[in-house]
C-alpha cells in the first residue's frame, strides 16, 4: 500500500496549485480519501475529505469556497485543486487513506504561499 502526493511548490497570493494522491495497493473507492495539511508549529488539520464512499466532500471552514476535492477512480488518485491561496495555507500536505482498522498516510508535499 502506497500513498505519493505531488503537485507543491511555491505560488504567491492568489494563485491556485493541484495537488496529487496517487495510492496503489488498494481501491480508492472503498476507503475514506482525506487531505490533511500541518504548518510548521502548529497540528495536523483536516482541510478536505470524502465523508463517505459515495463521493460526498467536506471542507474546513477556512478552506470552503477555494479548495475542491476530486478523485479519479479509474486512475486511483485523489486531486485536491487549491485556488485563492492565501500565506495561511502554507503548510506540508498530506493524502490519507482510511476505513475501519486501516490507515494509510503518505508522506506529504509542501506548499508554500509567498510574495
Amino acid at each position: 500500500v502506497q500513498l505519493v502526493e505531488s503537485g507543491g511548490g511555491l505560488v504567491q497570493p492568489g494563485g491556485s496549485l493541484r495537488l496529487s494522491c496517487a495510492a496503489s495497493g488498494f481501491t480508492i473507492s472503498s476507503y475514506f480519501m482525506t487531505w490533511y495539511r500541518q504548518a510548521p508549529g502548529k497540528e495536523r488539520e483536516l482541510v478536505a475529505g470524502f465523508t463517505s464512499t459515495s463521493g460526498r466532500a467536506t471542507y474546513a471552514d477556512s478552506v470552503k469556497g477555494r479548495f475542491t476535492i476530486s478523485r479519479d477512480n479509474v486512475k486511483s488518485t485523489v486531486y485536491l485543486q487549491m485556488d485563492s491561496l492565501k500565506p495561511e495555507d502554507t503548510a506540508v500536505y498530506y493524502c490519507r487513506a482510511s476505513v475501519g482498522r486501516f490507515d494509510y498516510w503518505g508522506k506529504g508535499t509542501q506548499v508554500t504561499v509567498s510574495s
